[in-house]
């Protein structure tokens, strides 16, 4: 790491994928960027969790892109310590657990004939007998997949994972996230009638990842980078923003030792977005301000177990889509990677629960929340509890940017703001309040690197028509959202 400087070329806020790419891209063109991260290690949301030896995802993170550019970079960084892994994951409903994407005979022994027929009426009525015009989520979901389908594997899910109604939730949600995988196809040939479209590809069945969990990438990346130059200031965290005449000129942290202030050049904002405004200094005027404190942000909360048991399910998570359990999700790590734990006897799970920051839930005490992710095992009847061992809690606040009616034009008023300071460029997913895959996250950074080098390149034009997800044939973007056909 350098000493401390006070005067800076290009400075980068956020040590999460998008930013530490962007430390990393820097290097590589010859800078010496400086990196403010509030926390003790670097990853954010995809950093990995080490508990006495076994490692946890802050939910599942994939690795996969269509990006040549930046599979290229994920190789670079690990090489052989990147993985190919096999994936199955499963939607757990009524007691039974359904193979996703949907087979023949699981679908009609899960479902039944009678909820099949419920399933398929729905779906043609929909087809003929639309919602218009579609402005929710539930709008956009039941119009393509019929009623019933929705109601069955989204609208409890979904709920689970924004707390809002399906109602609230704006159809943008569903457009960006779940756009080519149509499930009235994948049912109606689940079901033996009619084909799938060609042109919607069916669900990865294996993904990359590394060795020793996502967070072992960006640990790696920013290691290399701080070799070649990079100042990466941990527990700084950004207080304020300054600006004068239409240009960002300063960063102020607060850290261990007290507060520090640099001059800056350039910035790269991987911080949420409504925090950058805030922290702007001037002020910035009214409506900004209040579009800013109009976001909003839905955080995770991950119990999770070491089981005595050297395997539990073949899964590598299981969709929740079960009203009697607070949990939205079950992740199974060593399925991910079997060095994920130390003991190769022993299994780790996670159980993910969606929250707002500072409510009820959030600030429950650990005992409690492992007597709830206890409850909910115990009412899956997944794990056998006596064979429980050890468990923690992990919170993460503004996981995921909220998609609720408004965003838009609040996130308008803010762009359109930003855009006079030449010398800023925002990326990544809360940098961006867009509910970005990691790769395209990345990518927006690489694009804002060049853009303050002057190239004429639009960070924000990455992933605007979110025109893959779960494709076969190139590989498409890591998929974090939480729904059943983009997971966490």
């Amino acid at each position: 790491m350098d000493g401390q400087r006070d005067s800076v070329e290009f400075a980068i806020i956020g040590g999460g994928p998008a930013g530490v790419a962007a430390a990393y891209d820097l290097v590589r063109r010859g800078r010496r960027p400086v990196l403010f991260e509030q926390d003790d290690q670097v990853g954010g949301l995809s950093r990995t969790v080490n508990h006495h030896g076994y490692r946890f995802d802050i939910g599942g993170h994939r690795f996969f892109t269509k990006s040549r550019e930046v599979e290229s970079l994920w190789h670079e960084v690990l090489g052989e310590d990147f993985l190919r892994r096999p994936r199955l994951s499963r939607i757990f409903y009524r007691g039974r657990l359904f193979h996703y994407p949907l087979k023949p005979m699981n679908a009609l022994l899960g479902l039944g004939p009678l909820k099949s027929l419920r399933v398929l009426l729905s779906f043609l009525r929909r087809r003929v007998f639309p919602t218009k015009p579609e402005t929710s989520f539930e709008d956009w979901v039941a119009n393509r997949f019929g009623y019933v389908l929705y109601s069955i594997f989204f609208k409890t899910y979904t709920e689970k994972v924004w707390g809002i109604s399906c109602r609230e939730l704006s159809a943008d949600w569903a457009a960006q996230r779940i756009r080519n995988l149509d499930l009235g196809q994948a049912l109606l040939k689940a079901l033996g009638i009619g084909r799938a479209r060609r042109d919607v590809a069916s669900l990865i069945e294996e993904f990359d990842y590394p060795k020793f969990g996502p967070g072992q990438m960006y640990e790696t990346m920013a290691e290399k980078a701080a070799s070649r130059g990079a100042d990466v200031r941990l527990n700084h965290r950004v207080t304020k923003v300054g600006h004068d005449r239409g240009r960002i000129t300063s960063v102020e942290t607060a850290t261990p030792r007290g507060s520090s202030k640099v001059s800056v050049e350039r910035l790269i904002s991987t911080m949420p977005l409504s925090e950058l405004v805030l922290a702007l200094a001037p002020p910035v005027p009214d409506e900004v301000l209040d579009a800013a404190k109009g976001l909003r942000y839905r955080s995770i909360l991950t119990v999770n177990f070491v089981v005595d048991l050297p395997e539990l399910l073949p899964d590598t998570w299981v969709y929740l889509h079960a009203p009697e359990v607070r949990a939205g999700r079950l992740q199974l790590y060593k399925n991910w990677s079997p060095f994920m734990v130390e003991d190769p006897s022993k299994s780790t799970l996670g159980l993910e629960y969606f929250c707002f920051e500072g409510d009820e839930f959030w600030t429950a005490g650990e005992p409690a929340l492992v007597e709830i992710g206890k409850v909910d095992l115990r009412t899956l009847r997944l794990v056998d509890l006596s064979l429980v061992r050890n468990a923690f809690v992990v919170r993460y606040p503004k996981a995921y940017p909220m998609y609720d009616t408004g965003y838009s034009q609040r996130l308008h008023t803010i762009r359109t703001y930003l855009e006079g300071f030449p010398n800023l460029v925002c990326a990544g997913r809360y940098g961006q309040f867009r509910y970005n895959n990691m790769d395209h996250s990345i990518m927006s950074s690489l694009l804002g690197v060049r853009r303050l080098l002057g190239e004429g390149v639009d960070p924000w034009a990455v992933n605007v028509e979110a025109e893959y997800h779960e494709e076969t044939s190139s590989r498409p973007a890591e998929d974090t959202a939480p729904l059943p056909s983009v997971p966490t």
